[in-house]
């Protein structure tokens, strides 16, 4: 039976990753360690799984090769949380494709978009 695909990512320091992570509200799952340095975390946000993993290189690119996608309830309360934790790339906005969103880089330059619906998602359904 199939499993969910959880996306990893390398990054030079996971333990230093897991911990700002941790900050915007993500939680800890598991971690291993090789003679006591961090090497693999796995966090959770809502139902949604992310891998940090050991041998990244740091990036000064405007724009990583992965982006996350967080989908949130209240989009304008998680702004005002998380929105200084990291650099912001874009503020809230109505995109054209039914969300509001804003997106916030982190510790590694990658970026996090966190959305919600303009509408419920049975009003977006009656449209179509």
């Amino acid at each position: 039976m199939p499993r969910d695909a959880v996306p990893m990512l390398n990054v030079p320091d996971v333990a230093a990753t897991a911990a700002w992570y941790q900050g915007i509200g993500f939680e800890l799952v598991d971690s291993a360690d090789d003679e006591g340095r961090v090497t693999w975390a796995l966090m959770r946000f809502g139902e949604g799984e992310v891998m940090f993993n050991a041998g990244g290189s740091p990036s000064a690119a405007r724009r990583r090769d992965v982006d996350l996608f967080c989908y949130v309830s209240d989009v304008d309360a998680w702004f005002g949380e998380v929105a200084d934790q990291g650099e912001l790339v874009e503020g809230l906005h109505d995109t054209f494709y039914g969300l509001r969103e804003f997106t916030i880089r982190d510790c590694n330059r990658f970026w996090i978009t966190f959305a919600a619906p303009l509408r419920p998602r049975s009003e977006q359904q009656l449209q179509h």
